[in-house]
């Protein structure tokens, strides 16, 4: 199959430094809203993805995001983001980015041009086959991400990538590719902006989606969420309040008892 970079094509506006600054901002913007509709188009992909990350997940399996500079930055937002918001264990979705920790904020120079790093990285989890890993990379040709992916097909490992180029290496590796092409960026390249919007929003829907399934919600409230500022503890008392009709200082009562709004609501006097 033919393979030809979109992310790197030329962008659509030339003179960027000659627009004013609300003709910078309006046209981002329009080039923004084509990134919804983009990844819309693949919504039976993500479904396909999540449908066979779930019983995994129901075996105990993890959920592993592997990726280098910003989209490695991504799935680490993402994973680190579900414990506090569904009071899963910190071990259940696992972000790894080439170069390590230190690369979240720094980048570490040709750290994501290693092919033997990303299985080397992940191995350190010692996998198995109820875990399943999804590789992040906007340009679909990340060395250390797609040798991983491929290391893991020859173990049984659900595989599958988010990338914004059709038909690239990574996909070719994947069991489950999710192609999201949201054509030319605004400035050539830089796929921090749309390719990282899109891979953003599908990360929100895989991690959301497999919560939600995984009974991580009730109605449409984080019942199982960490109490860990005074805003969530206030969100806290009001879904207590709204669920068992309780006062206020009776519902803060019960979560203090209980710990956690599930609780709290399971034990409503």
């Amino acid at each position: 199959m033919s393979f030809t970079r979109i992310t790197e094509s030329e962008s659509n506006y030339n003179h960027l430094e000659k627009m004013s600054v609300a003709e910078i901002l309006t046209n981002i913007n329009r080039e923004d809203q084509l990134v919804a509709h983009a990844v819309a188009e693949k919504l039976n992909n993500i479904e396909k993805m999540v449908t066979n990350i779930l019983p995994r997940l129901h075996r105990g399996g993890r959920i592993f995001y592997i990726g280098a500079g910003t989209s490695g930055r991504l799935g680490i937002v993402d994973a680190s983001e579900c414990p506090p918001t569904f009071g899963v264990p910190h071990g259940l979705f696992i972000g790894i980015i080439a170069g390590g920790d230190s690369a979240i904020r720094k980048a570490v120079e040709f750290a994501e041009d290693d092919p033997n790093q990303g299985w080397k990285d992940l191995n350190e989890h010692l996998l198995n086959e109820n875990d399943s890993v999804i590789g992040i990379a906007a340009s679909g040709t990340t060395p250390y991400v797609i040798n991983a992916l491929a290391e893991c097909n020859k173990r049984n490992i659900l595989t599958g990538c988010i990338t914004c180029n059709a038909n690239s290496p990574l996909a070719n590796v994947s069991q489950h590719p999710i192609e999201i092409v949201c054509g030319p960026e605004f400035v050539t390249g830089s796929t921090r902006m749309k390719s990282g919007t899109a891979q953003k929003l599908v990360l929100n829907m895989i991690s959301t989606s497999l919560m939600i399934k995984f009974g991580r919600v009730k109605g449409n409230r984080m019942v199982d969420m960490q109490l860990s500022n005074n805003k969530l503890i206030d969100r806290g008392v009001k879904m207590v309040m709204d669920e068992t009709g309780l006062n206020e200082s009776e519902s803060m009562q019960l979560l203090k008892d209980h710990g956690s709004v599930r609780k709290a609501i399971e034990h409503k006097p």
